[in-house]
């Protein structure tokens, strides 16, 4: 079985039963489209496994251990740099900042481009899904979120956008920018 495949099975099982935020679709919809979205960017298989497993960490329980063994040290690294340290016993709303910045920290010395590839692909999808959420709710789409602030998130993804910009000659980086600036243009005026 290839890496790309085993990562499938094993993101489909992480993720069973779980919902997206927002709009109530299975979860696992949204690894597929961040693999089809590193797609666009890249053939690296280990890359597109980590698309695939990005998510497993932090939202399914998986333990890192366990990813490094079954898929290897740059898939777990890759999927590492997306997962956020939760602050067990503290609200996520009083850690939402806090977090993301730690994050981005991470991105902005990225040395391997696999990791802004998956970056760029992990918030393009939620963009899109942020955009249809907005364009349907309005303000509310906010409530959604352990952080209500729009202007919070415009920070956020705008600096996704600036930490990936060696990647601003693909489509993906331009449709993220893009969608970043439609979606958060009143906090960014």
């Amino acid at each position: 079985m290839s890496l790309f495949d085993d990562a499938a099975r094993f993101a489909v099982e992480a993720h069973a039963d779980m919902t997206r935020k927002g709009g109530g679709l299975p979860y696992i919809l949204h690894p597929f489209e961040v693999a089809t979205i590193a797609a666009s960017m890249t053939s690296d298989e280990e890359v597109l496994a980590a698309a695939l497993l990005h998510d497993v960490v932090e939202d399914a329980g998986v333990d890192f251990n366990e990813l490094r063994e079954r898929f290897g040290n740059r898939v777990a690294d890759l999927v590492a740099s997306e997962t956020e340290n939760k602050y067990p016993g503290v609200p996520k709303s009083q850690t939402w900042h806090r977090r993301k910045a730690e994050s981005l920290e991470q991105l902005a010395t990225a040395t391997d481009d696999g990791m802004r590839i998956l970056w760029v692909s992990d918030k393009l999808a939620n963009m899109r899904s942020l955009w249809r959420m907005v364009r349907r709710e309005g303000d509310a789409a906010w409530s959604h979120f352990n952080q209500a602030d729009p202007s919070e998130h415009a920070w956020y993804y705008t600096s996704v956008a600036k930490y990936t910009s060696q990647l601003s000659a693909t489509d993906a980086w331009q449709e993220l920018d893009s969608l970043v600036s439609g979606v958060f243009s009143k906090e960014t005026e």
